[in-house]
């Protein structure tokens, strides 16, 4: 499985070029990025160049609609769609990753109506250029009840839900937070085919009672009390070999220099994959 970063948790890492050779010289193999916004500002050939010069590919990019607004709000953002499915399939990349909030100011049988079919229609752009749309469950209790009506936030819920979508190239975004804090097990892991996972996210967690565990109060990995070596190990077993992207999401950003997060945050992947006995 290919180490990722993601921007979040490195603190002032600056522009997408430095975070890909940054990410280079520090073992990494992959990172989440605009792959348009590379293009629009290199253009194509540099930027295939200069992930190649440094053995980086990008893992996932994000899904830029705003599926949970209005119909204005949805139908302004599928021309960007399609424009940055075009430059992922250009940078080499499969994959195109949104997060659903556990609970909504709308009604949640409408909200669930509008969302499956606005995401079903960003699912068939993102398929005419072979890219693959992952639906991120958000555990964390707190957010459960920060809006009005309850709606997805468990693992099983979700791939209902990718069901009822019904298009082969939607899955999860599986993160190890939302995973752990939604009470799942490794044997929930083991039940998956890979082919339900699009892409991955790895952090860890203080040693709270699950329900206070905060959405933005996550560590790097290999410093809370998340299995994630058994997380590791469940993803391999079930022969998942793509990207797994350290999201660190903090209530302040991280004062420490990017260097300096950059070697903490390989030091937590070394520690983990070590104990997983993926090193």
């Amino acid at each position: 499985m290919l180490r990722g970063l993601s921007k979040a948790g490195l603190g002032n890492i600056g522009s997408d070029e430095n975070m890909i050779r940054e990410a280079a010289n520090y073992g990494f193999q992959t990172v989440d990025i605009d792959a348009l916004s590379l293009i629009e500002k290199l253009g194509r050939e540099q930027s295939q160049a200069l992930l190649q010069q440094h053995s980086i590919a990008i893992g996932s990019i994000g899904l830029p609609v705003e599926w949970r607004g209005t119909d204005e709000q949805f139908q302004a953002g599928l021309t960007r769609l399609a424009a940055s499915a075009e430059a992922a399939r250009a940078l080499g990349c499969s994959a195109c990753c949104t997060y659903v909030l556990p609970s909504t100011d709308m009604n949640a049988a409408h909200f669930m109506t509008l969302a499956t079919r606005r995401l079903r229609v960003c699912a068939e752009v993102l398929g005419a250029y072979g890219i693959r749309l992952g639906l991120e469950f958000v555990g964390p209790h707190h957010l459960r009840t920060r809006w009005a009506n309850p709606f997805i936030w468990t693992m099983d819920e979700t791939l209902d839900w990718i069901a009822a979508i019904g298009l082969s190239n939607v899955g999860l975004l599986f993160d190890s937070y939302h995973w752990y804090t939604t009470s799942n097990q490794v044997e929930d892991i083991l039940r998956l085919e890979v082919s339900q996972i699009v892409h991955v996210h790895i952090n860890d967690a203080p040693d709270l009672p699950i329900e206070q565990v905060l959405d933005n109060g996550r560590l790097y990995p290999g410093e809370g009390i998340i299995n994630l070596s058994g997380f590791l190990q469940s993803l391999h077993h079930i022969g998942y070999q793509g990207s797994v992207t350290q999201e660190i999401l903090t209530a302040e950003p991280p004062k420490d220099s990017a260097e300096v997060l950059l070697a903490r945050s390989k030091a937590g992947y070394d520690k983990v994959y070590q104990s997983a006995g993926l090193a």
